[in-house]
């Protein structure tokens, strides 16, 4: 247990925490949409982490415990991730749950829960994490809108065709998929788009794992030609206040099938949307898609509403530590793009620390992190200078090099060469992910 000096301690959880864990969330998330009842969803998706959920055990929680009365303060969850990036893995901690206790608010318990966790992370080399949550909020402990997430066009209910008369199908999934859905992800992985997935495990866990009214439980459908399967949609179990069906992912293989299975999964999404209605008494006014606007199936459909993006937040303690990550992926794009770095060496700097990749030959070799010693700006050794949050948004594909220089005036290259290699290394990236939650 760790302590300030004060009636607070911060302890890793434990199985026995359940139930307190699951009355405290319960209490302090959502209120506005249950009148300050406790929420029965908050308190179901509590006890599926903890009694079930394939990455999650206790551990993963971090509290806040009152020492002079043994309750729980505050909490929160670092779910562990593996996401992929153009084929390389990329450790990720989805932060969940964070909340506290209203009689224990103004102790900056948000605070002692994310800098420990932000220590956790670290310690392990997990070199991202990302959070959903209250608007702006998060940029105060090193969260930035760095993920790009939907912006694919919204479509009416009545652009969508009633019924599909060919060869695909689409049907609710049941756990036997489990072991093709794992294969439909495991060809993802080597795509350009930035994906999180699944195996046998997850799938099953996502199809009949979660109890029925968890907040973050959805519907799971697999797209068949031939009774094989060749793709997936994962959408809501219910409208939205808005009487809106959510679709979170969709995937068919190969890609170029798209066309022949839209028709199909476009009717099926309109049946579903009209179920829920009748089943709420609710009108169901729209598809919406959090899905990238160049994704397929978005640019195939119906005509659409526009919809704006929306981004996730993102941190890195260490950007220099997730470019490494990224290494092999940078070789990769240089190759492509027949590029070769003329020097041995060259040097981007944070302002904090520096990242020196090392060339043989024009091909990158190696990438060592070392502390900036004297500002980047006046150092002749130093290619870019480009601010840790700057850096960010490069790694993770949510900003091109001509976007950042334009947006930071403390990002800098030295020359056009550098512009243009580095330009070739840092390209827009789709983000294909649904969280593991």
């Amino acid at each position: 247990m760790s302590s300030r000096g004060d009636h607070y301690g911060i302890r890793r959880g434990r199985e026995s925490d359940v139930d307190q864990l699951a009355r405290l969330q319960a209490a302090v998330q959502l209120q506005a949409a249950t009148g300050g009842e406790p929420h029965a969803g908050i308190t179901a998706w509590v006890h599926d982490l903890l009694s079930g959920h394939p990455s999650v055990t206790p551990d993963d929680f971090l509290v806040v415990e009152d020492t002079t009365t043994g309750r729980l303060a505050a909490s929160l969850v670092g779910l562990r991730q593996e996401w992929n990036l153009a084929g390389i893995r990329l450790p990720v901690i989805q932060v969940e749950l964070v909340g506290t206790a209203p009689e224990h608010r103004g102790n900056q318990l948000t605070e002692r829960l994310l800098a420990a966790l932000h220590d956790r992370c670290a310690t392990e080399r997990v070199p991202l994490q990302i959070v959903e949550g209250i608007p702006h909020f998060y940029r105060r402990f090193g969260y930035d809108y760095a993920l790009t997430h939907g912006g694919a066009p919204t479509v009416p209910a009545t652009a969508l065709p009633d019924a599909y008369p060919g060869a695909w199908t689409v049907r609710p999934a049941t756990a036997a998929d489990a072991d093709a859905l794992a294969r439909l992800d495991r060809r993802q992985v080597d795509g350009d788009a930035l994906v999180c997935p699944r195996d046998a495990a997850a799938w099953r866990y996502e199809i009949v794992g979660r109890r029925a009214e968890a907040l973050v439980r959805r519907e799971v459908a697999v797209l068949l030609r031939d009774e094989q399967v060749q793709g997936y949609l994962v959408h809501s179990t219910a409208l939205s206040a808005a009487g809106e069906l959510t679709v979170l992912a969709a995937t068919c293989e190969p890609a170029g099938r798209w066309p022949e299975a839209a028709a199909a999964t476009y009717a099926y999404l309109g049946r579903v949307g009209r179920r829920y209605a009748t089943t709420a008494q609710h009108p169901f006014h729209a598809v919406r898609l959090l899905l990238d606007p160049d994704h397929l199936l978005a640019r195939i459909g119906p005509t659409g509403i526009p919809t704006r993006p929306r981004a996730w937040y993102a941190r890195t303690g260490d950007p220099v530590e997730l470019l490494a990550h990224l290494a092999p992926l940078l070789r990769r794009r240089w190759q492509s793009a027949d590029l070769r770095w003329p020097e041995s060496t060259l040097v981007i700097d944070t302002y904090t620390a520096s990242a020196h990749l090392e060339f043989d030959d024009g091909e990158l070799m190696a990438m060592t992190a070392r502390r900036s010693t004297i500002g980047p700006s006046s150092d002749a050794s130093h290619h870019a200078a480009i601010p840790p949050g700057a850096l960010l948004h490069l790694a993770v594909g949510h900003r091109t090099l001509p976007e950042v220089l334009d947006a930071w005036p403390d990002a800098a290259v030295r020359d056009g060469l550098t512009e243009q290699f580095l330009t070739a290394a840092f390209p827009r990236v789709p983000v294909r992910v649904w969280p593991c939650n």
